[in-house]
């Protein structure tokens, strides 16, 4: 026997108010159709829902078992129709994000913590890659959003580019280093001093060698390479070694890693840090959430590193 899993919910609201008359006002429905549902249901299972001739109306037994079980069909609807919404306004669902390591974990994932403080419904499934790594994944759904500097000529043609952040490079070293005693550093000064090398295939590595080339230094020695952030800052706070990060990296880590940035201009990547979507995809509610609020947090952290600019420079 299938039952009208409405006429239950229907028989629940009844039985919690107390009437025909206050279910229906509760439901926002009028008190024939209501009376006609429990009409219905009484005449599909063959037995009477409430004890005749009592006010208020009192379920029987069966009655009341199945408004227990029509509350349940009801909290259970109501559940599903919140989670609808809030999946249709991004505050639920999956996100699937991939980017550069170096600025996911430096950058990208305290604001990942800070997005999902507000928005614990949405679950980011998070991995590394480059732009060749992150356009296959965009292009054949396994990713919904890329986070990575560009320039703007590898834009692919399907995609959207996002700008966050210019490219900003910077030598930094450890607190407390011999070279930050020093007012004007010269290339006789950082000579002696080995370097630290990101991943070989990454953009900061190439960007490292035309940092030292821009400076004069084409030769340079690396005594640790290919290791992740971590271990990366890691090594740079506990020897003198040398190293070029981004200075938002170097900026949001100084909390953690006691790190410094050398007063030495080096050229900087032509790229800008953003995000990247294939043009035509409708991705989850969830992405323009999360992206709506990367931008947000961009531009205040823009505002912070050019408010400290500024104070360097007045003290300078």
């Amino acid at each position: 026997m299938k039952l009208d899993s409405e006429h239950l919910e229907i028989l629940a609201v009844i039985v919690e108010k107390g009437g025909l008359t206050e279910g229906a006002d509760a439901l926002g429905k009028s008190q024939p159709s209501v009376s006609r549902s429990m009409a219905l249901l009484e005449e599909r299972i063959g037995m009477p829902l409430f004890e005749p001739g009592r006010r208020p109306l009192r379920p029987t037994e069966l009655g009341a078992s199945l408004a227990r079980l029509g509350a349940k069909i009801r909290s259970a609807n109501q559940e599903a129709s919140l989670l609808v919404q809030r999946f249709r306004q991004g505050l639920a669902g999956r996100l699937r994000v991939g980017g550069s390591p170096i600025f996911m974990d430096g950058v990208v994932a305290t604001m990942v913590a800070e997005f999902q403080s507000r928005h614990s419904g949405v679950q980011i499934d998070q991995s590394y890659g480059y732009l060749d790594q992150l356009e296959t994944g965009l292009r054949n759904g396994g990713l919904d959003v890329a986070i990575l500097p560009l320039h703007p000529a590898q834009v692919p043609l399907d995609m959207e580019f996002t700008p966050l952040l210019p490219g900003n490079n910077v030598i930094a070293c450890r607190a407390g280093h011999p070279l930050t005693r020093r007012k004007a550093i010269t290339l006789a000064d950082i000579e002696p001093y080995a370097w630290i090398a990101p991943p070989a295939n990454s953009p900061l590595y190439r960007d490292l060698q035309r940092a030292l080339k821009s400076i004069g230094q084409e030769e340079f020695r690396v005594n640790f390479s290919g290791g992740t952030l971590a271990s990366m800052q890691s090594v740079l706070a506990g020897s003198d070694a040398l190293t070029v990060l981004p200075y938002s990296v170097v900026f949001l880590s100084r909390r953690t890693v006691p790190l410094e940035v050398l007063p030495l201009k080096i050229d900087h990547p032509d790229r800008q840090l953003g995000f990247l979507t294939v043009t035509d995809r409708q991705g989850p509610p969830a992405v323009k959430q999360f992206t709506g609020f990367l931008t947000a947090e961009f531009q205040r952290l823009q505002a912070r590193i050019d408010h400290e600019q500024q104070v360097t420079r007045r003290r300078g």
